[in-house]
């Protein structure tokens, strides 16, 4: 790699190599399927195809804990997409999300199928949906909203950036690292000021907002995500800790993480209550 004090980019960008270090085999600058694989479909009304990264969590967070409340027509059948070995380039992936990325939902309770794409979309439409976890109007539906948005418009900074550089990038590059250390920091003090105040993110509901904010900034502070509590100084944000402590508790919560993950103790593919239930057998 160049010394990137010496760089001088290009006139014109051109894609000559691979890059992104273990990543570097799933990226490109074009967009579209590499290959013809059909999407499997199980038995319930609504698919999803995603796997357990942080984005993947809060829709199956979300369909656990709308299963929790009883919306029994929240059932579902979760298929993996390993991002790792390119499923989300498939033709049938892409024909349900053009942007391939996870997660993307199928809904085929209607007439026709209707897809969803990106995540805190999903979200908003599973709460409308089933008239859960989001306000119906007002003052509180706004600050759901703004929150829910908050977090789909911040977490680039946090994944892409901060994890990426701090985590999976092939060379550790310093300026990059400050940069979005520092913003994260600036992101989980913009939250721990507002749980200063209340006890969710949008008040004194649990809401979408929530489930969207708790994989990314929860999982930072609990130890969760590339590993990096200590080096963010976690400790620090004690509202921020307060949250996701609480949140982490929630029998749903817990549930929903277990989801299309590969991991030991965990459920690669969910297709009824029952295979979640075995693991806690």
């Amino acid at each position: 790699m160049n010394d990137s004090s010496h760089y001088t980019p290009p006139k014109v960008w051109v894609w000559e190599k691979p890059s992104g270090g273990r990543f570097a085999s799933i990226n490109r600058p074009v967009s579209g399927a590499t290959h013809d694989k059909a999407l499997p479909i199980g038995r319930h009304p609504l698919q999803l195809y995603s796997q357990g990264t942080p984005n993947g969590i809060k829709v199956t967070i979300l369909l656990e804990e709308l299963l929790a409340a009883g919306h029994v027509g929240a059932e579902y059948d979760a298929w993996l997409i390993q991002i790792g070995e390119g499923d989300q380039f498939g033709s049938g992936f892409v024909g349900a999300n053009p942007n391939s990325k996870i997660p993307a939902l199928v809904d085929r309770s209607g007439a026709e199928p209707m897809r969803v794409f990106e995540s805190g979309a999903i979200l908003l439409y599973l709460a409308e949906k089933f008239g859960a976890f989001v306000p119906a109007g007002g003052a509180a539906r706004a600050e759901c909203l703004s929150w829910l948005f908050w977090q789909v418009g911040s977490a680039p900074y946090v994944g892409g950036g901060f994890g990426h550089f701090y985590a999976y990038a092939p060379s550790k590059i310093e300026y990059a690292i400050d940069r979005f250390a520092m913003e994260t920091k600036r992101q989980l003090d913009v939250l721990d000021q507002r749980l200063a105040q209340h006890a969710f993110v949008a008040g004194n509901d649990y809401t979408v907002a929530d489930m969207a904010i708790w994989p990314w900034y929860g999982g930072l502070v609990l130890g969760q995500l590339y590993g990096a509590a200590e080096f963010l100084s976690a400790q620090d944000y004690q509202h921020v800790l307060r949250w996701a402590d609480q949140i982490a508790r929630r029998p749903a919560v817990r549930r929903g993480r277990l989801v299309n993950r590969t991991n030991e103790g965990c459920l690669r593919e969910r297709h009824s209550a029952a295979d979640l239930d075995a693991l806690a057998g």
